[in-house]
């Protein structure tokens, strides 16, 4: 489906722009008024990790002339393997301050346009509103509904991509067009049932060859050529090196997009995504003798207070099983000693309670505290007493009991 050029033609070219974009010029169907476009063109690409950082080294080399960047992390050490916007001397720096010095350096006549926050319900419209075309390179769901609903309020296309392990997807939503992203998945999966790339994984280079097609689609939208993935869902397949392009069609009744929307304003994308409950923190002493009481939410342990838990256990003091329930390659990068290891797949299938020493409290980890808090649940709800869970997982032991271990 071909779409009208979404940006008006910017100024006559500089001597030094003919120059740079000079193959761009060449192109029939870029030109010296596809490139006045680009250069006229305001692009948010939200997140500056592994699609985002591919996405703003080409945009920058394009010559898109505005790039805004929207994240609130900073550089760690295992982002390396796959964000090429950074380098090692980046490391716990803001990672749009990274990622801005990394785009002038490709391209000093295109402008970056820091926003060092998280986006939110409360700041998406107002940030989204100054572009032509957001590209999304998020990496967790509450931000691509969040992401999705924005831009189909303010009638805005949006670039998505998705990766996982070898796994890639990529798509153009555009209301009045063709679908947006809740037409296709309506719902977002259970909390944790999908695992994420920091506890899957993922191939580096995946993150090149979606990102790069997510600003080839960018590209098309801004001049107004070729058929962008409007109605079709791009999926690849890294080991078998293959590309299938599915068909995907607007739903009528999308609640955002369809004939009578429900949802007129942004939501909560947590809660909306199962992710926002009450919050509830237990103390040591809490967490190795509670009752069983399976409509009780679970209690917390902090890092520290497992560390002195761990070594009352070591002098014979306090009994309870360390439980951790991560994958193996997550164990292989960073673990608790005296953790015991068995699967979130075993709570969910009710095997765990019987591979555990009966009769005494279990203490559940994961790498944050999401997936260790549902195992926890799971373990209670069953009947198991004094049941409790790691307050931020190994990243919060790492962080307050032994920064001798890497994260990831």
């Amino acid at each position: 489906m071909a779409i009208p050029p979404l940006v008006a033609p910017g100024p006559e070219l500089s001597s030094e722009q003919k120059a740079r974009y000079a193959r761009h010029i060449l192109l029939p169907d870029v030109g010296v008024e596809g490139q006045r476009r680009l250069s006229n063109a305001r692009v948010l690409v939200v997140g500056a990790g592994g699609l985002g950082s591919p996405a703003l080294m080409y945009l920058a080399a394009a010559g898109v002339g505005t790039i805004g960047v929207v994240d609130d992390d900073v550089v760690d050490a295992s982002n390396l393997q796959r964000q090429v916007v950074h380098g090692v001397a980046d490391v716990g720096r803001p990672k749009t301050e990274s990622a801005a010095e990394t785009v002038a350096a490709i391209n000093p006549l295109v402008t970056v346009v820091r926003h060092d926050v998280r986006l939110t319900s409360d700041n998406a419209m107002e940030i989204l509103a100054d572009y032509d075309v957001v590209l999304d390179g998020a990496d967790n769901f509450p931000t691509r509904y969040l992401v999705n609903d924005a831009c189909v309020m303010l009638g805005l296309p949006h670039v998505w991509g998705s990766i996982y392990r070898f796994d890639g997807q990529v798509s153009v939503w555009f209301a009045g067009y063709g679908p947006c992203y809740r037409c296709v998945f309506p719902d977002p999966p259970p909390p944790d049932a999908v695992p994420s790339c920091a506890t899957g994984g993922v191939l580096g280079v995946l993150c090149a060859a979606v990102g790069s097609v997510q600003v080839a689609e960018a590209v098309k939208l801004v001049v107004g050529r070729g058929e962008p993935l409007v109605g079709r869902l791009l999926v690849h397949d890294a080991l078998r090196q293959t590309w299938d392009a599915l068909t995907v069609r607007a739903d009528p009744d999308c609640p955002v997009c369809g004939q009578s929307p429900t949802v007129t304003s942004l939501v909560d994308y947590e809660q909306l995504c199962g992710l926002r409950g009450p919050a509830t923190v237990g103390t040591a002493d809490d967490a190795v003798g509670g009752p069983a009481d399976p409509t009780a939410p679970v209690g917390e342990v902090s890092a520290t207070e497992l560390a002195d838990l761990l070594a009352r256990r070591e002098r014979g003091e306090v009994h309870f099983e360390l439980v951790d329930v991560r994958e193996p390659g997550e164990r292989d990068i960073v673990s608790i000693p005296g953790a015991r290891a068995v699967h979130l797949d075993r709570f969910r299938s009710g095997e765990a309670d019987s591979e555990l020493v009966p009769g005494i409290p279990v203490i559940v980890h994961c790498k944050s505290g999401a997936r260790s808090a549902e195992a926890a649940r799971l373990l209670a709800r069953g009947g198991r007493a004094g049941v409790a869970n790691l307050s931020g997982g190994v990243l919060a032991w790492v962080r307050d009991v032994d920064p001798t271990q890497p994260t990831y």
